[in-house]
């Protein structure tokens, strides 16, 4: 298969648009929730710091490694790889990465998709003042109305993943490019709204700075440690064919490296605004700092019930986790549908259509397992919990390590200096060792924490 010299599908306008694009596929639910519980249970400030060495260690360097790949290629990633591996002589089974990553994005989007149509119905009724004066019961059986009927729960489900496939039939400049152009920005005015409305609690948005700013070595365990990588991993949406296929579309005179480590900081700025937008409401309404996935839907409702403009500001909250959710949902099915434009020869609109409805319909496994199908177990987990489990757990981390792998040990120095133009040898080696040896090895130790080897 010979690699074309630019994608089929276009490409990104400017820098300006890929990093948009690629820094709404990084940001999603697990910024505004996971990143900022996470470091205030394992050392606050110490966690941060740890946090942000394994971003530079092992999330920029695979981000790079990913992009350079999908440039390189300029096809969807099974394509990208196959023909990367004719063309450095390695084996055609490479491309079996690609299709992990591939079908990786189809299965979280079709779980992820669930999740982003209760935060639009929580938007509804947050802006209509569902949650004044609610008390934690009440928000509770909230919650439970909404998961525990399947019929509203799938409604959900289908206008999120239609307004999804909406946007990607249009294609990269007038479907994606639009979306994020609009989304992105409107995303981080929405946090800075809500940390200025969380500024004004006084003592607690002090409290909430400390708790995430402050080192705290005493709490940093090595749990902790292992947290902090494998987020460092996670957030940044590697492993999933995204960043590989919107690298294909990225013009050839950007900065790799320059663009990575931009995607990488916005990434963790956004964690962190979300942080400081949260716990000064944990705090001032004696919440429960660990409430995990339950703090979105549970635990903050009550906080917003309870605080003046909180119909405003929760409905303003939940409309920001819908933007983050919809920006990284195009980028999770944008690898399957340009796998079919390409090998099936088949027009946008039609791949649309066709990915849609299949993650859609595997989506169903989900929206069950939370009501009717809450029983329905394999391997002693819930549908949505398998469905999690081996993305997360084992096809991620799999997959990242195998973009690290043949970046750093498959394709030559020639081919990977041309694509990367480092102008610095020492930026150049630095990469390098970081790509063939620190990475993997980081990756390794994450996925064999993960599955309880390293307990």
């Amino acid at each position: 298969m010979s690699r074309p010299a630019t994608s089929i599908h276009g490409q990104w306008s400017s820098r300006w648009t890929f990093f948009l694009a690629a820094t709404g596929s990084a940001v999603g639910l697990g910024n505004i929730w996971k990143f900022p519980y996470i470091a205030g249970e394992n050392g606050g400030g110490a966690f941060v710091l740890v946090y942000l060495l394994c971003i530079a260690c092992i999330g920029i360097p695979v981000m790079m490694a990913e992009i350079l790949i999908g440039r390189r290629g300029r096809q969807n990633p099974v394509n990208s790889l196959n023909s990367l591996a004719k063309e450095e002589k390695r084996s055609p089974a490479w491309k079996y990465l690609g299709w992990t990553g591939v079908v990786a994005g189809f299965m979280i989007l079709s779980y992820y998709s669930v999740i982003a149509g209760q935060a639009m119905a929580y938007v509804f009724r947050t802006f209509a003042g569902t949650f004044d004066g609610v008390t934690a019961e009440g928000a509770n059986s909230i919650y439970l109305a909404l998961t525990g009927d399947p019929e509203r729960l799938l409604a959900w489900h289908t206008v999120f993943m239609v307004f999804t496939m909406v946007v990607v039939a249009r294609g990269v400049k007038g479907g994606l490019e639009k979306l994020v152009k609009f989304l992105m920005p409107a995303l981080f005015v929405m946090l800075l709204l809500l940390v200025g409305y969380a500024a004004n609690t006084g003592d607690y948005f002090t409290q909430a700075i400390d708790f995430l700013f402050t080192p705290d070595f005493s709490k940093l365990t090595k749990e902790g440690v292992l947290i902090a990588m494998g987020h460092a991993f996670f957030t940044l949406s590697l492993g999933v064919g995204a960043i590989m296929v919107y690298g294909s579309y990225l013009p050839k005179d950007v900065s790799i490296a320059k663009i990575a480590i931009s995607i990488s900081i916005a990434d963790t700025v956004v964690a962190l605004l979300a942080g400081m937008a949260i716990f000064p409401l944990v705090f001032a309404n004696g919440l429960a700092t660990n409430a995990g996935f339950g703090l979105i839907f549970q635990t903050l409702p009550i906080a917003f019930g309870h605080m003046p403009g909180g119909a405003l500001f929760g409905g303003l909250f939940f409309l920001l986790l819908v933007f983050a959710a919809w920006t990284s949902a195009i980028s999770l099915i944008e690898p399957a549908i340009a796998w079919l434009v390409e090998n099936k020869q088949i027009s946008r609109r039609r791949a649309s259509v066709t990915a849609g409805f299949a993650t859609w319909a595997l989506g169903l496994l989900t929206v069950f397992s939370l009501n009717i199908g809450e029983n329905w177990l394999l391997f002693g987990m819930t549908m949505f919990g398998l469905l999690d489990y081996l993305t997360t757990n084992i096809m991620l981390p799999l997959g990242g390590l195998s973009i690290a792998i043949f970046a750093g040990w498959k394709m030559s120095r020639a081919s990977v200096q041309e694509e990367l133009a480092i102008q610095s040898p020492f930026a150049y080696k630095i990469w390098r060792l970081l790509i063939c040896y620190i990475s993997p090895l980081a990756i390794m130790i994450v996925f064999l924490n993960i599955i309880g080897i390293l307990g």
